[in-house]
């Protein structure tokens, strides 16, 4: 009962939080300045709304845990939820709603099937006849959206002009991703493997954002220690706050605390700010935003190694290396990493959905915002991976794995904290490689 409980809000918290952020962004004209203004600060409110439910979780949440009962949090949790449905039907009649064209996942594996089955020699790769044939609503979001470089119209359609759902277009044959252009032909392998034009060029957006999807998940790697070995280390420190003994599950309040501070502060002054320094539209493009959120990744590694190094230093100099007594050392030393990774999960999440969103084609924006979620837990199971296979590497040959143990002083956790340091700048240098080379195709991004 527990684990389908368990697996039935990771459903549901995956649908609201794939859709949420694409639903909220299209309120605003992206047709405009202005209304692409509002839609980043849309994106940096909806981290900081995020933040101050975690907020609540771990502070009431947790105490209400610790001193009535896990019943009663669970209950508390239950009746925030029902209580956010009709806040969000009240907003019904004003919303934009987008109407859906299909599934954008079954569009692109149809473009990927269609590619590697259809033979090569059956159309021109520069001039092939491709049928547009996609609802009227998809086509003129498309056309709103972008104006795609890609393909132009060709000229001398004849008897084709009398069919407005049939367009003589042009593929690039040299381009990035060009073995997609397969998947467009007038005799393709299997009816449904029938592809436009339209529909392969949003495959070709689609997959170019997957190379800085995936430079995200190692920082959600090192974001999943604050759940894990930091608040391990606040565990064995002094918690005490005056007269109040702070809980470690509400450690991490330190990074919601820095969100919530530093979302209003990078919106009304870091931005504008940027924006008269560099006069452009967005100040800090998303791909900057997004790579200084890795760069600050490297950085919190690095304190976390110098402040377990401390912690383990006061172990010894105190004769409590193998005790699993409080160390007279305050747990405000753990809020230096948390400083560092709270700012850094800020500045890429808010970047990275703002990013996908205003990339991604129309009918394909809420599956590339899932991707940032989809990032998250990517990188906590990569977590469990790398712990293992570090367990495993230094515990052969007689010696003690790094991360096991009946004490966390015996851990070699620093060293550990190092391993992620060095993985975090080289993830950061392989997203340096992909992001100067991308090239942003929506209004404003660039400017």
């Amino acid at each position: 009962m527990l684990f389908a409980g368990l697996y039935l809000v990771a459903l549901g918290v995956g649908g609201i939080k794939g859709s949420l952020p694409s639903h909220g962004a299209e309120q605003f004209d992206e047709g405009t300045p202005q209304g692409r203004k509002q839609r980043s600060t849309f994106f940096n409110y909806f981290v900081f709304s995020l933040s101050c439910g975690g907020l609540i979780a771990v502070t009431l949440v947790v105490w209400v845990e610790d001193n009535k009962g896990w019943q009663w949090g669970f209950g508390i949790s239950t009746l925030a939820i029902l209580l956010s449905i009709p806040v969000f039907l009240a907003g019904s009649a004003s919303y934009r709603n987008k109407i859906p064209s299909g599934s954008p996942l079954a569009t692109i594996f149809k473009v990927l099937i269609a590619a590697a089955l259809n033979p090569c020699q059956s159309r021109n790769p520069s001039n092939a006849i491709a049928n547009m044939n996609t609802s009227p609503s998809y086509a003129t979001t498309q056309m709103t959206q972008r104006q795609p470089e890609a393909f132009e119209a060709g000229a001398g359609a004849g008897e084709e002009e009398d069919d407005p759902r049939s367009k003589e277009v042009t593929l690039p044959s040299n381009g990035s991703l060009s073995f997609l252009n397969r998947a467009v032909t007038t005799k393709p392998v299997h009816r449904w493997l029938e592809c436009s034009v339209q529909q392969v060029e949003d495959v070709k957006i689609v997959l170019k954002l997957l190379p800085v999807f995936a430079c995200t998940i190692f920082l959600n790697c090192c974001l999943a220690q604050l759940s894990t070995f930091s608040v391990q280390q606040a565990s064995t420190m002094d918690t005490k706050l005056g007269s109040l003994r702070v809980p470690p599950a509400s450690l991490p309040i330190f990074p919601i605390l820095f969100i919530m501070i530093l979302a209003p502060v990078y919106d009304h002054f870091i931005v504008p700010f940027a924006r008269r320094a560099t006069k452009t539209e967005t100040g800090v493009t998303h791909l900057q935003r997004i790579g200084f959120g890795l760069g600050l990744s490297v950085l919190a590694m690095a304190v976390a190694a110098l402040v377990e190094a401390k912690r383990k230093r006061v172990a010894t100099d105190s004769g409590l290396i193998g005790s699993a007594g409080p160390l007279p050392i305050t747990f405000f030393w753990i809020a230096l990493q948390y400083l560092f990774l709270g700012s850094a999960d800020l500045f890429t999440l808010a970047g990275l959905l703002e990013f996908f969103f205003s990339e991604a084609p129309a009918s394909m924006r809420s599956l590339a915002t899932a991707l940032s979620w989809a990032s998250l837990a990517m990188g906590y199971y990569l977590s469990t991976v790398i712990v293992s296979v570090v367990n495993g590497v230094t515990g052969n040959s007689g010696h003690r794995p790094w991360l096991k143990g009946a004490n966390l002083n015996g851990y070699r956790l620093e060293r550990f904290y190092w391993l992620m340091c060095v993985l975090s700048g080289l993830n950061f240098l392989h997203y340096l490689y992909w992001a100067t080379r991308y090239k942003y195709s929506s209004a404003g991004s660039s400017k």
